[in-house]
């Protein structure tokens, strides 16, 4: 978890988290808490949602230029309610109900300081080697990093705050307003995330595009004003960003990409009008040849992300007012038992119409 922690027995509060051992290899067992400081609280975790990262740590102990080297706690899409407070926490009380927001800057490095506390070079962000996660009975986290939910806001709709983060993020990046058509590349969990987002923001009519008809259905259920379905290849580049133009219907000012390939960067330097914003939010390949020059000398800016920072109060007050409806996008359900745990992760890697899967402790 955040702020640390072990296996082993609990010497003082019962509690059992769900550890990667290994590849396809997750057990739920002891995890002893580290001992609560003075700004700090104890949260009784009872929702945690399983992001792509999870599933990717699951299945090839790595993400990215992270590696698993020692066994590690899962998760970080969380909620739950205070247990405990440090005796310098004026902001909590026992009973809150609380969404967490996951990483912990050093709050003292030139990037926390200018407060782009996400690019900070030594944050320690639930379940991201060597830091532990949060599925687990019982985590402590900095109060500050714990935000209190309304009473209409659900904890399931807390735990959705940390996805939904990094929609509001990359509407925030590329200015996402009432005056900027949106076209969405991807689908999946933060496709939908970004639609709902650019749509909360104002966005005028906002396109999604993606290889799978039932994403796309979803989309258009969530709020998209036009789909288009595209292929996985580079060779028809050039057909689908007209049949996007014209589903558009007028200028592409923002593209977020939620796919991060190859083919689907390419495609939102075609698409996006001159002067326009291309968003990479999506990290599915890290190296790629993609057409930058022509892009630069249409003056597209290219705006990258990396998580989000200071978005939870941003998306409760939108959860709460109803301008963002994340429930629909929670499609399946689990317990906490090693039998749970096993069948949560294989429906979300499955895919099919599982979109977010939550865990219900």
């Amino acid at each position: 978890m955040g702020k640390g922690g072990s296996a082993g027995d609990v010497a003082t509060h019962e509690n059992m988290a769900a550890w990667l051992l290994g590849v396809n290899d997750l057990q739920i067992l002891p995890f002893k808490l580290p001992a609560l400081g003075p700004q700090d609280v104890r949260v009784k975790i009872k929702a945690v949602g399983i992001c792509g990262s999870d599933v990717h740590y699951l299945k090839t102990m790595s993400c990215g230029d992270y590696h698993v080297k020692e066994p590690m706690v899962i998760g970080h899409e969380c909620a739950g309610i205070i247990e405990e407070v440090g005796n310098e926490v004026t902001s909590l009380v026992p009973g809150d109900r609380v969404a967490l927001e996951p990483g912990i800057g050093c709050w003292s490095c030139d990037r926390c300081k200018e407060g782009s506390y996400n690019l900070c070079p030594d944050m320690r962000f639930f379940a991201t080697p060597p830091i532990h996660g949060s599925l687990a009975n019982q985590i402590v986290h900095p109060a500050s990093l714990c935000f209190k939910l309304p009473d209409n806001v659900s904890l399931e709709e807390g735990a959705m705050c940390e996805p939904l983060s990094v929609g509001v993020y990359g509407c925030r990046r590329a200015n996402v307003s009432v005056e900027t058509t949106v076209l969405i590349i991807g689908a999946g969990p933060i496709g939908l995330v970004a639609l709902l987002s650019a749509r909360a923001f104002g966005a005028p009519r906002i396109i999604v595009a993606d290889v799978d008809d039932h994403r796309l259905s979803v989309a258009k259920d969530l709020g998209a004003d036009g789909v288009v379905k595209v292929s996985s290849t580079k060779e028809f580049v050039a057909t689908e960003v007209e049949e996007i133009k014209k589903e558009m219907g007028k200028d592409i000012d923002v593209t977020l990409d939620c796919a991060g390939f190859e083919k689907t960067v390419t495609t939102a330097f075609g698409a996006t009008r001159n002067g326009g914003k291309v968003c990479l939010i999506g990290m599915g390949h890290c190296n790629m040849t993609v057409p930058l020059t022509p892009a630069a000398s249409r003056e597209v800016d290219v705006l990258g992300v990396f998580r989000y920072k200071n978005t939870w109060p941003q998306c409760i007050e939108f959860i709460s007012s109803g301008k963002i409806d994340v429930k629909p996008l929670i499609t399946h359900r689990f317990g906490f038992s090693q039998e749970d745990i096993v069948k949560a992760f294989e429906t979300s890697a499955g895919g099919g119409d599982a979109i977010k899967v939550m865990f219900n402790l």
